[in-house]
């Protein structure tokens, strides 16, 4: 959320509090960062307020959904069930973020730490579960067999846990995130004050880069090509709507979460002196960090819609569930046999 609270850029070689002297980038003194201005941070508080307001009951629907299924889960469906918890995990920060955006940072060190480590946990297990569930389609396709099956379900509950701590281990890093006062603006961002500045930022997005985007775009790319290559030499109509839904989840994760990674390495390269550096260039990648920004986020409001327009299990289960509902207020006080129709195929909730 740096780049919403505040972009600037830093003109030292270490940290606003570290006891070395404060040296001046002559390179950047030209290309000061001036506060965003009001409109545009109110447009922005507006915009992640309304993912917030979409993500909260999205994903507690789809958890609903899965958590209440009388079939057994399959190991995907548990993988989509903490995802979902993710994503929600990381909806909850945004309107600390949004109050910032108008107020400046309110909320003081402990919180600012606090939160920069749920997002940034919540960010890890998002993606490295999406891997889970690649791995798990491609065992259940390509290596189909119910052995294999049933020690799928016994392992996914103690992988989540592992996927869990995984990504907390990757986020501590959000630690160096402090409530500091800049420009006559209180602002939570990172705030190295260890050795370099420079360094240790590109050594933490380094991590970020790999192990939150790229060695995990690389299992599921490997996964879903033979995957797929698999699946066009078969005619089976349950693999292939799993499939859809499964492609449909990771294709909309890129898009929202490539355009970041690739702004934040320009940005990583341009602090690093590996790109010859420009003010138009400064302003246009903190312009771009902006914008792609707010379509990263806008992904943890996006599954729940993926599965109402993609999942047919989904809908078949969630009309199931409705129906149930409903009957059970009506005839409140009685009880009454249990005769919902599976109309969906095979086991689980979603896939």
């Amino acid at each position: 959320m740096e780049s919403y609270i505040y972009i600037y850029e830093d003109q030292n070689s270490t940290s606003y509090e570290n006891h070395t002297p404060y040296v001046v980038d002559p390179n950047t003194l030209s290309c000061a960062i001036k506060p965003t201005a009001p409109t545009a941070a109110l447009t922005l508080c507006v915009i992640v307020i309304a993912i917030f307001l979409l993500a909260i009951p999205g994903n507690l629907l789809v958890g609903w959904v899965i958590g209440t299924s009388r079939q057994t889960l399959t190991p995907s469906d548990v993988y989509l069930f903490h995802l979902t918890i993710a994503d929600g995990l990381m909806a909850l920060t945004l309107p600390f973020w949004a109050v910032a955006l108008i107020e400046g940072w309110i909320f003081g060190d402990f919180m600012c730490k606090f939160l920069s480590l749920v997002f940034e946990a919540n960010f890890y297990t998002s993606i490295i579960f999406l891997a889970c569930i690649s791995v798990d389609r491609y065992l259940v396709i390509v290596h189909a067999s119910e052995s294999l099956r049933s020690r799928q379900r016994m392992c996914s509950r103690l992988l989540c846990a592992a996927v869990w701590a995984l990504g907390c281990a990757l986020a501590l890093p959000a630690l160096f995130n402090d409530a500091f006062e800049l420009n006559s603006r209180m602002t939570c961002s990172e705030s190295f004050d260890i050795g370099s500045a420079s360094s240790w930022r590109i050594a933490t997005r380094g991590f970020r880069h790999i192990f939150g985007f790229l060695l995990p775009l690389l299992v599921m790319v490997i996964c879903y090509s033979v995957t797929v290559a698999r699946l066009l030499r078969t005619r089976s109509f349950k693999k292939h709507r799993a499939m859809k839904v499964i492609i449909a989840v990771v294709i909309v994760f890129l898009l929202c979460w490539t355009p970041y990674h690739i702004t934040m390495m320009v940005d990583t390269l341009l602090r690093a002196d590996l790109i010859p550096f420009g003010c138009a260039l400064r302003r246009s990648v903190n312009l771009a960090l902006v914008i792609t920004n707010s379509l990263a986020l806008f992904h943890s409001c996006i599954n729940p819609v993926l599965y109402a327009f993609v999942g047919e299990k989904f809908r078949n289960k969630m009309t199931q569930l409705v129906q149930k509902k409903v009957r059970q207020e009506r005839m409140s006080g009685s009880k009454f046999s249990r005769s919902t129709s599976h109309t969906s195929e095979g086991n689980g909730a979603v896939l």
